[in-house]
């Protein structure tokens, strides 16, 4: 990871913001809407900072929302960098370190995904306990600098129980019924067939997507608390014998917006 380009984004927001964010939230396809909800907001565009990428995808405005949020400083990612988009995985965890240098200690990283296990439907909220990497490659591969994270950081609980723990706390307070399980990353951006979802399975993925692990590894390399939570906007492909396409993703993510920008907010009040 290229420590000068980090350096030189985050002193560019540096400049622009009056306040050390807390918490840092990773909003996912669709899920933008809780933006609404930030105090003092201060808008900074992904296109102004130097060294960022932007997103391409439909659903990811591109920006970092600045302010205070259920009585914490906060920036949100409203949009996120994929790998698919031919960005380069250092490229995409960028943001990760940016948010570290600004401040942050906590990472909430939320995702749209497909519902691998038959007990999910449309719509659920999953926390994700643990995650499989099927994207073949790692933000970390290349030269390490020791000032972010070590060379070979420990990912035993890369998702933090106590975070965990205080998610689903919150979720029994709001009635929201909660599924825990595993995320499974395919490199994307072509969904996956049923023969691979009948893999993925098999290897105890519970929720597939195209993000949220390279952005983990970074945020546990360079020593942050995240908490993942996937929105299942979709069963995956073979389960109901129908097509995909992400206006389905958008569209579920509409619906259960308000079920899950109330999660959130209780979380992120909740978190110490």
């Amino acid at each position: 990871m290229d420590m000068i380009k980090i350096k030189q984004s985050t002193q560019y927001i540096s400049n622009k913001i009056s306040s050390v964010p807390y918490v840092g939230i990773i909003l996912g396809s669709g899920l933008g809407s809780l933006i609404s909800e930030v105090e003092n907001k201060k808008t900074i565009r992904y296109s102004e900072i130097p060294n960022m990428p932007i997103p391409t995808v439909k659903g990811h405005a591109g920006e970092f929302i600045f302010g205070r949020f259920r009585g914490k400083d906060v920036v949100m990612m409203n949009g996120r960098i994929h790998y698919y988009e031919g960005n380069s995985m250092q490229d995409v965890v960028l943001p990760i370190y940016i948010m570290k240098l600004l401040g942050i200690e906590k990472l909430i990283v939320t995702n749209a995904a497909g519902g691998v296990n038959t007990s999910f439907k449309s719509g659920d909220l999953m926390i994700i306990k643990d995650h499989i990497n099927f994207s073949f490659s790692n933000p970390l591969i290349g030269k390490n600098d020791e000032n972010i994270g070590p060379r070979f950081p420990d990912m035993s609980h890369a998702y933090n129980k106590e975070l965990i723990e205080i998610a689903q706390d919150c979720g029994r307070n709001l009635n929201i019924d909660l599924k825990v399980g595993n995320y499974f990353m395919m490199s994307g951006p072509s969904y996956e067939t049923p023969a691979e979802i009948n893999m993925v399975r098999m290897l105890g993925g519970d929720a597939v997507g195209m993000s949220t692990v390279p952005e983990v590894i970074a945020a546990n390399h360079c020593g942050l608390k995240i908490l993942g939570i996937s929105c299942i906007t979709n069963m995956a492909s073979g389960i109901l014998d129908k097509p995909l396409n992400h206006a389905e993703v958008i569209e579920t993510s509409n619906r259960v917006k308000d079920k899950f920008n109330r999660l959130v907010s209780e979380i992120v009040k909740n978190i110490k």
